[in-house]
């Protein structure tokens, strides 16, 4: 027996290739402003963007990688059954592995969120909670990133959404590792702060 049907092979495809769109490095190249990955992190997510100084670059970025993490699981969902969870999934690690880019891409935290908006909007919220409530707190994006993606797998599974649960567990897994040299600058107290130019 197949591991994934047809249908959910499609929306695993879908779903990839929607996250694998690199908008922060797209917006900023029209924008003409410096290549994000020659600068902070070498993410190509919101918070590099930040550090270009572009506000509404970062904003943008920031909304565009979170509606194709919500994109992908609502046009999975009507693919195939267990389609959702599936395209949210690829989205995820479309978004941190890229096709176009030679699969190095951002660490994943919008295209969470709104994967996690496009399951389960409760579970969206408790995550955008956590996130806001560390940042305001301590001012670092990637604290409130791994605090919230910890909070996730609870509010789903309390949701009754256990299958959910254990694919964004997983992936929350995969968020740590790819916050393991800022999980190291934490430790060492000389983590970038929100704003901070690199």
């Amino acid at each position: 027996m197949a591991f994934f049907s047809f249908p959910e092979l499609g929306a695993l495809a879908v779903g990839y290739l929607l996250g694998s769109i690199p908008f922060g490095l797209l917006l900023t190249r029209l924008a003409g402003t410096t290549d994000i990955r020659s600068i902070g992190s070498g993410n190509i997510g919101a918070t590099n963007v930040l550090r270009t100084g572009r506000k509404d670059l970062a904003a943008a970025t920031l909304l565009l990688d979170a509606l194709k993490g919500a994109a992908a699981a609502l046009i999975g969902g009507m693919i195939a059954p267990d389609g959702a969870v599936i395209a949210a999934a690829a989205a995820f690690v479309g978004h941190i592995a890229p096709v176009w880019l030679s699969f190095r891409g951002g660490k994943g935290v919008a295209t969470f969120l709104g994967a996690l908006f496009g399951l389960s909007w409760p579970a969206g919220l408790a995550f955008a909670g956590v996130w806001l409530s560390m940042a305001a707190l301590f001012r670092y994006s990637s604290l409130s990133a791994l605090a919230a993606s910890l909070a996730s797998p609870l509010v789903l599974a309390a949701g009754g959404h256990h299958r959910e649960a254990i694919v964004f567990a997983a992936m929350a897994a995969m968020l740590w590792w790819k916050h393991r040299d800022n999980i190291r600058r934490l430790l060492a107290g000389s983590e970038s702060r929100i704003g901070q130019k690199a």
